[in-house]
Formats: structure tokens, C-alpha cells, sequence
């Protein structure tokens, strides 16, 4: 009888024995699962720290440079020396120069109106001497005699104003044998408005260059914006009319020629009023 007991107690311990176990057994397996998924998350997270980090870091070269500002202290000197170069222009003994017109005039003085001297053709070269005062005329060495250009003519190999001014000083017109100069008898300004008036000479026939030839060229040195600019003037009467602004540094002053086909009578200075 207890020997049944025993064998029908012993199958209930079993079966409790094996719940136990399993029971035990279910907690320690969940733990040690957990950590082995949270761990990818961990390196995900560092790692996608780590990428959004270096972009940061190479964007951070670029912002300072701010040389701009340490640049700006040197900027005011330049524009002080500028200043004073303009006043230091160097002179040149000669410079080459190439006809660039069909035919072009070289007259006995600095203006379209003196009395011709040679013709030079096309791509004739050319070397020049000498310029004019304020103006476009340059000086010819010219083999029996010196003669003048208009620069608007020519191609000059440089600058021709580093020619030195030769005109008047360096040279002279060819004086006439034939004919006494003009005296000068008046020189009125009227509000900047210079009327010059001197005797009639008259020119005998056959001592015309051509018909179209002016007997007076008036030589003036007078003040336009600021600076004496020299102009040469013709007429066939013993008067001419100039404007003379004032102002300027140098005195304007003036001459008077008388012109035929052998040469120049004068000059008679103009008393500037």
C-alpha cells in the first residue's frame, strides 16, 4: 500500500521538478539577448555622430579668413606717391615715326598755314626732333632744313610728348630779305576776347606762294582751361580776333609775321593787354 503511495508521489515531483527547471531557466536566457541588440544601436548612433561631426570640421577652415580687413591699412599710400608722379615726364632726343597719309605737307612752321617745304608719301620714315607747345605739330630733321608735321599724320614709335619743345626757342623761321615786318598798333581784350590790329604790308605780285597762300601768321600763347596753349593763326587783313581765358600761371603772349614765298618778315611782339 505505501509503495503505491510512493509511485504515484514520485511522478507529481517529477513533473514539479521540471517546472521548476523551467522557470529558472526562461529569465536567464532574456538577459543576455537584450545588451546583444541595444549594442548595434550604440555603434549606429556613434557613427552617425561621427559622420555628421566631420562635416563640420572641414566647414570650419573657409569662415576665418577675414584678410580683407588686414589689407585695408595699406591701401591710402599708393594714392599719395600717384600724386606726384604725373609732374616727372622724361624728354627723348628723337623718336621714329612712318607716314601714314597718301601725301603729307612739312611746312616751315608748327600750322597748316606756313609756307610749304617738302611733301612726304606714304610709309616715308621719318625722324623727329621736336614738338610744338600744346600742340599736334611735331619737328622733321629734315636734310636742307627742318620742317613740321601734324602728328595726326604719322604713327610715332612712342610718346611724342616726351619730345622736348623746340618751338619757338630751338628753332626759327627763315626770315625774308624782301620785306620790312608789320607793326603792331593795337591789342585790346574785351571780357577775355584778345582783337589785335598792326599795319597793312603789301605783298607784290609773283611773290605769292599759290593763290590760296595768307600773308600773316599770328602766333599766339594764350590761357585755355587752366594752361597756355599755343595756336597759330593766319588771315590776309592786318587784324585777328582770339579768345584769352586768364587765369593762367605763365603770362599769353603773342606775335605777328609777315609770310611770302621767300620767307617770313618779323616777327613785331604783341603788347598783351
Amino acid at each position: 500500500m505505501e509503495k503505491d503511495l510512493i509511485m504515484k508521489i514520485h511522478p507529481v515531483l517529477t513533473l514539479t521538478l521540471v517546472l521548476i527547471l523551467a522557470a529558472c531557466n526562461v529569465p536567464s536566457s532574456a538577459p543576455t539577448n537584450a545588451p546583444a541588440e541595444a549594442a548595434p544601436a550604440v555603434e549606429a548612433a556613434t557613427a552617425t555622430a561621427l559622420e555628421v561631426a566631420a562635416p563640420t570640421e572641414t566647414a570650419i577652415p573657409p569662415t576665418p579668413i577675414p584678410p580683407t580687413e588686414t589689407f585695408t591699412p595699406t591701401l591710402p599710400p599708393p594714392t599719395a606717391s600717384s600724386t606726384s608722379t604725373p609732374t616727372e615726364i622724361p624728354t627723348v632726343d628723337s623718336l621714329k615715326a612712318v607716314v601714314t597719309a597718301d601725301t603729307l605737307s612739312c611746312r616751315y612752321g608748327p600750322g597748316a598755314e606756313y609756307l610749304y617745304f617738302y611733301g612726304f608719301r606714304k610709309d616715308f620714315k621719318l625722324t623727329l626732333i621736336g614738338r610744338a607747345h600744346a600742340s599736334n605739330w611735331v619737328m622733321v630733321d629734315g636734310l636742307e632744313h627742318k620742317c613740321w608735321v601734324n602728328q595726326k599724320f604719322i604713327s610715332v614709335e612712342g610718346d611724342p610728348q616726351t619730345l622736348r619743345v623746340t618751338y619757338p626757342g630751338e628753332y626759327e623761321l627763315p626770315e625774308s630779305p624782301y620785306y620790312a615786318p608789320p607793326a603792331v598798333l593795337s591789342a585790346e581784350n574785351n571780357g577775355g576776347t584778345v582783337t589785335v590790329k598792326w599795319t597793312d604790308v603789301e605783298l607784290r605780285a609773283g611773290d605769292e606762294e599759290d593763290a590760296d597762300m595768307f600773308i600773316y601768321i599770328i602766333e599766339v600763347w594764350r590761357c585755355e582751361g587752366g594752361q597756355i596753349v599755343f595756336e597759330a593763326l593766319a588771315s590776309n587783313y592786318p587784324e585777328v580776333t582770339f579768345v584769352d581765358e586768364g587765369g593762367c600761371a605763365e603770362p599769353s603772349h603773342g606775335r605777328v609775321f609777315f609770310q611770302e614765298k621767300h620767307g617770313f618778315a618779323g616777327p613785331a611782339e604783341i603788347p598783351w593787354p
